[in-house]
């Protein structure tokens, strides 16, 4: 059953009516869904490429592509033509499946655990993204540990509003497959139209980025809309700030709040769940303990093992590793020393919970000292004042580069003074901004994801929606 048409057959026979996927108010059975992509199998090609934005379409042309030993590439739709045009010319001539033909009529099943059925890529706006592959068994580990530590059951209802050519809804909507789980995701996202299905759809399971999480709360507050019946919110793609986070438990207060480290060539790595009524721990590093299945250790740059409490390479051994890359292996994007797999974010163990420092890349060096922006970020988060923070670093004569803040305002107005002053006892000052600015909004991706390039791009072309703050 790998990774998730065997049990799509499973589900049809047993509860052919249940709802198995929603997409803007539209719906498929466990039996449609599973007739549907039946009958696209004639037409999909052994690497199937799909660029399309959210759909019921999408739904079955995907669970189509991954049919028997096909393999698929999920292109992210918005990204320039000829980027999409290009990446898919290189897999139609590299793809696993390049050259073979799986046969016209398979059945709707799962091929060799050992396959490929996926390939992967990092985003990218300017350059071609990397492309990497990921086996069926190494989803199945991932679905069993992810149902594990979430508590994932049938009757759950998930809701996960972004864009499926995201790896985390796409793994979602994969996962919720896997289990027996209703998958709801809408054409767009909309809070008005999240809102109305968590209210009327009975939507137990949330997952989403932090951006989406505060946007859905904040305004679902404000307009009395009932989340009493979300039981999980699970989170990902940054760390969740205090004011979020304090605002998902006033809006949700029955749910478990899910926080967790991964990269898309690692799969999950570690996380941490929040009871309901548990006391918040905002605005630290940690990011809990192993995955189920999943060895942790820090090394040096030559695979060494650190102290405990000591920073390095984040490696991890576990059986949901991918393959590697089809192109775009610099050597230093996936390294391996002896079985131990590290992407190079940065980070340190202590009393057996992960703290996330920062991908190396971000690492802002200042008067020789390294500065991790996400250290940069929470502390200033957690300033009486500020809703949420971003920081960069701006090539600087004297130091290298210097740290630069911007902050969204969480009521009124801030000034500098505070903010630095409200910095005291929780950021060394060697690693403060030297320049502050305020914020309209966030610089994000249309992924939602926060975006510090984005941010330097708006200072260095004086953007009004990125002032000095004075």
């Amino acid at each position: 059953m790998m990774p998730f048409l065997d049990k799509l057959q499973l589900w049809a026979d047993e509860r052919p009516d249940d709802t198995a996927v929603v997409v803007g108010g539209k719906r498929l059975s466990w039996a449609d869904l599973r007739d549907a992509a039946t009958l696209r199998l004639g037409e999909t090609a052994p690497t199937a490429v799909l660029a399309e934005p959210n759909s019921l379409d999408f739904v079955v042309d995907y669970t189509a592509a991954v049919a028997g030993e096909r393999c698929c590439a999920v292109l992210d739709p918005l990204w320039p033509q000829a980027m999409i045009d290009e990446v898919t010319q290189r897999i139609g001539q590299t793809g696993p499946a390049a050259g073979r033909n799986p046969g016209a009529g398979d059945e709707l099943t799962d091929g060799h655990p050992d396959s490929t059925f996926l390939i992967g890529l990092t985003s990218g706006t300017t350059s071609v993204p990397k492309a990497f592959t990921r086996s069926r068994r190494s989803w199945q580990v991932s679905f069993d540990a992810s149902i594990e530590f979430f508590g994932l059951a049938p009757e759950d209802k998930t809701l996960a509003p972004g864009p499926l050519a995201a790896s985390l809804n796409l793994y979602a909507l994969s996962e919720c497959l896997y289990a027996g789980a209703a998958f709801h995701t809408m054409e767009t996202f909309d809070v008005g139209d999240a809102h109305a299905a968590i209210s009327y759809d009975g939507v137990t399971r949330l997952v989403l980025v932090p951006t989406m999480l505060r946007l859905l709360s904040e305004r679902g507050l404000t307009g009395g809309v009932d989340a009493s019946g979300v039981r999980s919110i699970i989170c990902a793609g940054s760390k969740l700030d205090a004011r979020t986070l304090e605002a998902a438990r006033r809006w949700a207060p029955n749910a478990a709040i899910f926080e967790y480290y991964g990269a898309s060539e690692l799969s999950f790595v570690s996380g941490t769940r929040l009871n309901a009524g548990e006391p918040l721990d905002a605005g630290g590093t940690g990011i809990g303990k192993p995955f189920p299945g999943v060895e942790l250790r820090i090394t040096d740059d030559d695979g060494v093992e650190r102290p405990e409490g000591a920073d390095g390479n984040i490696c991890v051994c576990s059986g949901m590793v991918s393959n590697g890359y089809l192109w775009g292996d610099d050597g230093q994007a996936l390294r391996c020393f002896d079985g131990w797999y590290t992407v190079g974010d940065q980070g340190y163990v202590d009393s057996g919970v992960l703290h996330i420092l920062g991908r190396r890349s971000d690492m802002i060096i200042t008067s020789g000292r390294n500065v991790y922006p996400h250290e940069v970020e929470l502390a200033l988060a957690s300033v009486p004042g500020v809703s949420a923070a971003v920081a960069a670093g701006m090539p600087d004569e004297v130091r290298g580069q210097k740290v630069v803040a911007a902050i969204v305002p969480a009521y009124g107005s801030v000034t500098a003074t505070q903010v630095k002053t409200g910095l005291d006892g929780l950021l060394a000052r060697e690693k403060r901004p030297q320049r502050y600015f305020t914020l309209s909004e966030l610089p994000v991706t249309d992924r939602g994801k926060v975006s510090r390039q984005l941010l330097l791009d708006w200072i260095e072309n004086n953007d009004p929606r990125a002032k000095p703050l004075a």
